[in-house]
């Protein structure tokens, strides 16, 4: 009988994936990603080249095991824990439909639980650092007024580094309503206003020359479409610049999802509803904007002046006198 696996990973990749999901670039290389790491421990664990994998190889024992061995030997966030296992799940699912003869043994691997994380609070820069920040690049040439620009409009849009490196010029609309569109995470498109500062930055940089006729807003001197690489280098070097004159960037590290936290903090302070800062910002949910209320913490002072003073009295605390309830107590 004909090993089933090796053709079941080749048409999740090629039907579902790509052809019925219409999954992005950077979804399908994640997954490949994974399938790569997997394949490899396979071959070192159970000693079998990945064609002779079988499906029944793939257990709950097995995958719990690949998980473990990656969070340990490359310190593994909970975050790309839980991305490995979202990938192999998806696999699985399609897996199960595909071969039903083993859907049991895919329902106990479906059962491993994501790992909770800790949601730490948000980092973001204050008006008096970004200024800084927008200051150091020299405008005069044409790589600094471009790099000015590119991160005038990320920190006023609070655009994805890959939504901003993926925009055209055909994508800024000036005049009335002036705002910029893109397309965001989950390929949905959404259009962003923007500020007379970044109508008039936008406006000087689009009456620039094209490089090569490229089409791209941003572009590399060869005319080529910027990579994350390439902007987080830049970011770091300007944010060095500006740290001399002000001393509070040097204890952050400032990446270019931090300008789109410090975007979302300025709408915040504003008094931004955050049902709008979600639709800004491309969110799925509001749920995935709670984050930025817990970090602004001017917000907290303000309902804390409205409160009155608690006054009351000092107590004892309880202490149990039955064993198991002290046992409970000291948990």
């Amino acid at each position: 009988m004909t090993n089933i696996l090796p053709r079941l990973i080749e048409r999740f990749f090629i039907e579902r994936l790509k052809q019925q999901r219409n999954a992005s670039s950077h979804t399908v290389a994640s997954y490949r990603d994974t399938f790569r790491l997997l394949l490899q421990f396979a071959g070192r664990e159970l000693g079998k080249c990945p064609s002779d994998l079988e499906l029944t190889d793939l257990n709950a024992d097995f995958i719990g095991a690949f998980l473990d061995h990656f969070d340990g030997c490359r310190h593994a966030s909970a975050a790309t824990h839980n991305q490995r296992l979202t990938c192999i799940r998806s696999f699985l699912r399609f897996a199960s439909f595909e071969e039903p003869a083993v859907a049991g043994q895919i329902q106990r691997a479906l059962a491993i639980p994501p790992k909770r994380a800790i949601r730490r609070e948000v980092t973001f820069l204050v008006r008096s650092e970004i200024d800084a920040i927008l200051a150091a690049p020299d405008t005069s040439k044409w790589i600094g007024f471009r790099d000015y620009t590119l991160l005038l409009t990320a920190v006023q849009t609070g655009m994805r580094l890959s939504e901003l490196t993926g925009l055209d010029r055909d994508a800024v609309c000036l005049g009335p309503s002036a705002h910029v569109r893109c397309l965001g995470k989950g390929r949905k498109e959404r259009a962003t206003p923007i500020t007379k500062t970044a109508q008039h930055a936008l406006s000087e940089w689009l009456a620039e020359p094209a490089r090569l006729k490229t089409t791209v807003l941003f572009p590399t001197i060869q005319g080529a479409r910027m990579s994350s690489d390439s902007v987080q280098y830049l970011l770091a070097k300007y944010v060095g610049q500006a740290a001399k004159d002000c001393p509070s960037l040097r204890s952050k590290r400032v990446s270019p999802h931090i300008l789109r936290h410090s975007a979302a903090m300025e709408l915040l302070a504003a008094g931004v509803d955050t049902t709008v800062i979600a639709l800004w910002l491309g969110h799925e949910s509001t749920r995935s904007t709670q984050p930025y209320l817990h970090a602004h913490i001017a917000m907290k002072e303000a309902a804390l002046a409205r409160l009155e003073p608690v006054s009351g009295q000092a107590v004892s605390r309880f202490k149990a006198d039955d064993q198991l309830l002290a046992f409970l107590d000291s948990l």
